[in-house]
């Protein structure tokens, strides 16, 4: 069986992508491991990159929520910083 080769990104382009770059990049990752089909080295290499896009990720959504508490309005009008509580669509 052909070993299938999955490109590893740099540490340096991670932090300039944009969350979804890093997200689209993740899933090809796992997509790529899940075949089944790269060797054992390359997949340690594809799974330490996957964790720095996890935690660029991570990092992106908590700029995020930042953003949304800065953003939150009273009723009154004022700016009041309320945390982000997003809705549990499993309910």
């Amino acid at each position: 069986m052909k070993k299938k080769k999955v490109k590893p990104e740099h540490g340096a382009a991670i932090s300039k992508m944009t969350f979804e770059e890093a997200l689209a990049r993740l899933e090809e990752i796992v997509n790529g491991l899940e075949s089944g089909e790269i060797s054992l080295e390359e997949s340690l290499k594809l799974f330490e990159e996957g964790i720095v896009l996890s935690r660029h990720c991570n990092e992106k959504l908590k700029e995020a929520r930042q953003k949304v508490e800065i953003l939150v309005k009273s009723s009154t009008g004022e700016i009041i910083p309320q945390p982000f509580e997003p809705s549990d669509e499993s309910e």
